[in-house]
């Protein structure tokens, strides 16, 4: 099974890049509990897209830590990989977003896989139940997404961005990124749009369950996308956008998958010290060996 973090953020509001900060008791990268997890619950191929400038020193860490058995790739998001025949004259600095971040993985998976983002802790729960679902699925038109409630995933530091979805007997019926999350005074209310949010409202934090034929799809979204002008300069394709396209034209279906666990992440330099003592104590409980690689 397949594992793919994205880790090509640049950490604007966190500071610096967070996916590479010392939370653990022993210096660990967030990523690197969610990696142990998913280990644990069967998976053995890790794909962690990043930066040019980070994949050197990323294969090179994770090469030395990773059990000898687990096949890993280590992926840089090129703004100049786009699909063929497509050639622009464009100055963008600014990554195409994470459905093209995804989509960059399409050369070296050929099976299904979970995707996850490589600054957040999801929970080994979370892992089993996106094992589980990979292991007894024989529908590959049939996809799933790991939800969680939305006020287990903000931040006291400021705004959020989530996928907030609606469901029906357990399937993903529509899924809308609002960009402005935040707990105001007890009422939880995303700035952008005005609207109030109940505080148990299901969210994505972008841990998703697809077949590879989601690649063909994103090439065919990222080229209708690219054929709008007004996107070039800055706009981005997200996962969360693919998915209820597909869903919208009947190409698959999305189960919703009960994490069973407790979500965080470090949207904002200050979230850095709850994430540091919740992993200390997890450790101190015996959930994750010290250090984590042995």
């Amino acid at each position: 099974m397949t594992l793919l973090l994205m880790a090509a953020g640049s950490g604007s509001r966190y500071g610096k890049l967070k996916q590479f900060d010392d939370l653990g008791p022993k210096g660990e990268f967030l990523m690197e509990f969610s990696i142990y997890d998913a280990i644990a619950c069967g998976f053995d191929h890790i794909v962690v897209i990043t930066k040019a400038a980070n994949k050197e020193f990323l294969e090179s860490y994770l090469s030395q830590r990773l059990p000898k058995h687990i096949k890993l790739d280590v992926l840089v998001q090129k703004i100049s990989d786009l699909p063929e025949g497509i050639s622009l004259d464009s100055k963008r600095e600014k990554p195409w977003g994470t459905a093209h971040a995804v989509w960059t993985a399409r050369h070296v998976i050929g099976n299904d896989f979970a995707i996850i983002n490589a600054d957040d802790y999801y929970g080994k729960p979370a892992f089993e139940s996106a094992a589980n679902f990979v292991r007894e699925n024989t529908n590959e038109n049939t996809y799933a997404l790991v939800g969680y409630n939305l006020k287990d995933t903000l931040s006291e530091h400021g705004t959020v961005s989530r996928g907030v979805c609606s469901a029906n007997n357990g399937k993903l019926i529509t899924i809308e990124e609002l960009i402005k999350i935040h707990d105001c005074d007890g009422v939880i209310i995303d700035e952008d749009s005005g609207r109030i949010l109940d505080r148990n409202t299901l969210v994505s934090m972008n841990f998703w369950i697809c077949n590879k034929n989601i690649f063909d799809f994103i090439e065919g979204y990222f080229k209708n996308f690219l054929n709008n002008p007004e996107n070039l300069e800055k706009n981005e394709i997200y996962i969360p956008f693919v998915a209820q396209e597909m869903m919208s034209n009947g190409l698959i279906d999305i189960e919703v998958l009960d994490s069973n666990s407790s979500w965080f992440g470090v949207t904002y330099a200050d979230d850095k010290l709850k994430a540091v003592k919740t992993l200390s104590r997890l450790t101190a409980q015996g959930q994750y060996p010290s250090p984590i690689w042995n």
